[in-house]
């Protein structure tokens, strides 16, 4: 099976947050878009996004709530019981250390998602900036920006 360089470089990066956080547990961009296109059958999870204030700006993930990375206030996250906690980021590393918090806080059902909004918005599933869809995503920086699509890419500053 031939791999492009990006899904090869979304597989070690993968691979190396599971060994930095083990016990966190995985969903799919797949597996979320189907979740969120059946609302009736299926609780809809509790979406966070844990990337700086200018990234969550240019864009996220529909109804996505804005969690600090470096500084996460896991109190002010619901506490229905077994309400699921989807968490993404860039790739996938910043959004672990939040959902291995949210586990260590009490949680029960969180996720970390696979790719994060870079491998989201490479597969051509919606983005949006204050409620309307758009195209491109924040970049991070130059380097890891390399990993989104030249389409879903913004500029960098």
């Amino acid at each position: 099976m031939f791999l492009n360089w990006r899904s090869l470089a979304f597989r070690i990066i993968k691979s190396l947050i599971s060994r930095k956080f083990p016990d966190v547990k995985w969903l799919t961009t797949k597996e979320l878009a189907q979740w969120l296109a059946d609302p009736v059958k299926q609780l809809q999870p509790i979406i966070l996004d844990a990337r700086s204030e200018a990234e969550y700006a240019l864009s996220h993930l529909k109804n996505a709530e804005r969690i600090a990375p470096d500084e996460p206030n896991v109190e002010r996250v619901t506490r229905v019981p077994d309400t699921p906690i989807v968490v993404y980021c860039s790739v996938g590393y910043r959004s672990a250390r939040i959902a291995q918090q949210l586990e260590q806080a009490g949680f029960s059902h969180v996720y970390n998602l696979e790719g994060s909004i870079f491998q989201w918005a490479n597969e051509g599933r919606p983005v949006c900036q204050n409620d309307r869809p758009t195209t491109l995503v924040h970049p991070y920086n130059a380097l890891w920006g390399m990993l989104l699509k030249p389409q879903s890419r913004a500029p960098v500053e």
